[in-house]
């Protein structure tokens, strides 16, 4: 029988020709990975230029934290959302120191609102020191966010894109400037919209109040005073009339109003255990320019000049349905006499315990003159010169509440308030405005002198 065949040699080099192959594919992994690290440096670089010419603001302004949908070009910015440096620093305190001896340094959360872009305009325009916050969501059209953005920007206001669940934001800002107040103006507003996207205001109205609570009782120092927006939604079911602060507030007809109510049950605790300063201020049916879509008078302006018929509701049994509509101009006077008559908070910086008491108060800012919303519609027809085609409806169930009226005797007699807007002068003011910024051009009819589209 024959030995067997020597493999000794065929073994060793078939290991060295292995040995060959994976150091090959090692130096060629080694290199594609330096190319793939060249090319994402390269853009990120270029994506870093193009974003610091496209926006007004250097990069180290911007950070994002949001329940609500984003805008269209976040996903862009989402990466750079804890750049915070020298040049934000220099900015925010700028724009928050006052320009007037005792003038007030106020953050302005959801500033590029609708009451907020109103309320920062008029605390700068007076020498307040404001930054604005807001997350520009889209619950309705972001572009009407961003020109009001562009009017506080001429104006010298920082506009902080960010959200107030970012508790790691609102704690530089504080830490950043000692801001005296806050206008907490951010929410998640429309009644209807809770059916839709429910979460959406326990994460704004609830949890986003918390966390700027926590940061104000905390970590802010001084602990600001905090003026915030409530909602007239809050009385809910009410049907006595005028609608006043002492009245139960304990059956909310919708989840947006359940919010608002919880919002003030959360102030009054950390009033109460951490000494910070609330005012609450219920609002009525703000209305004016630079207003939003979602409200009646203005998606019934767009559906009159469309020639598309708009629903009017009605109370079951026919009577009409009725809003204490409140101009905008009167709603900021309110907020700004609110923020003047604010009482500093008594609690020590960190959460330790308070000095004593802290003020804690709830006013109505209202006009007082509930309006049948087919008045409006009326009033809107002769602005416009065009017949509305009316869709009258028994209102449903859905949240809304059939008429309000608001007592203001308590802001009246605290901060001088007095609406001075009827209806008709405001929706004059609101169409004007409306029909220059859509480029809408009206021509007078004949023989009437009223207005139509052309």
């Amino acid at each position: 029988m024959g030995s067997p065949p020597d493999t000794s040699k065929t073994t060793k080099l078939e290991r060295y020709n292995s040995y060959l192959r994976r150091m090959s594919s090692a130096k060629l992994l080694a290199a594609s990975s330096k190319v793939l690290f060249r090319a994402t440096l390269l853009a990120t670089v270029l994506l870093i230029i193009l974003l610091t010419l496209h926006y007004p603001f250097s990069l180290s302004y911007i950070s994002i934290f949001s329940y609500s949908s984003p805008s269209p070009h976040r996903s862009l910015l989402s990466s750079f959302s804890d750049s915070f440096g020298p040049a934000w620093d220099r900015d925010v305190r700028r724009s928050a120191t006052p320009r007037r001896d005792a003038g007030l340094s106020v953050l302005v959360t959801g500033a590029a609102g609708f009451v907020g872009s109103h309320c920062s305009l008029a605390l700068k325009k007076r020498g307040d020191g404001v930054v604005g916050l807001d997350n520009f969501n889209s619950y309705y059209d972001p572009a009407l966010k961003r020109s009001r953005q562009a009017l506080l920007t001429r104006h010298a206001i920082l506009i902080v894109e960010g959200d107030i669940n970012d508790s790691s934001l609102l704690t530089r800002l504080f830490a950043t400037y000692p801001f005296t107040h806050v206008l907490q103006l951010a929410a998640q507003a429309g009644v209807r919209y809770a059916a839709k996207n429910p979460h959406s205001y326990v994460a704004s109205n609830v949890a986003g109040l918390v966390s700027l609570f926590e940061v104000a009782a905390k970590s802010a120092d001084p602990q600001p005073a905090i003026v915030w927006a409530s909602s007239s939604s809050v009385y809910g079911l009410n049907e006595k009339s005028p609608f006043s602060e002492s009245d139960p507030t304990d059956h909310p007809a919708s989840l947006y109003a359940a919010t608002k109510k919880a919002g003030e049950a959360i102030a009054h605790t950390y009033n109460h255990i951490y000494g910070l300063s609330f005012t609450a201020l219920r609002f009525f049916t703000v209305y004016g320019p630079m207003g939003r879509p979602d409200m009646a008078y203005f998606f019934f302006t767009k559906a009159i000049l469309a020639g598309k018929p708009i629903t009017v509701f009605r109370i079951p049994g026919g009577k009409d349905v009725a809003r204490d509509f409140t101009y905008i101009d009167d709603v900021v006077k309110g907020c700004l006499g609110a923020l003047d008559t604010a009482e500093k908070s008594t609690g020590t910086p960190g959460g330790g315990p308070k000095t004593g008491p802290a003020q804690l108060r709830v006013y109505n800012l209202g006009n007082t003159t509930p309006v049948p919303v087919v008045k409006l519609v009326s009033i809107l027809e002769k602005l416009l010169g065009v017949r509305a085609k009316k869709n009258v409806v028994t209102m449903p169930s859905n949240g809304d509440v059939p008429f309000t009226h608001a007592n203001i005797r308590l802001a009246a007699r605290d901060f001088g308030y007095q609406p001075t807007t009827d209806l008709s002068t405001g929706l004059q003011k609101f169409v004007k405005w409306y029909v220059h910024y859509y480029g809408i051009k009206l021509k007078a009819e004949a023989g009437g002198g009223q207005m139509a589209a052309a």
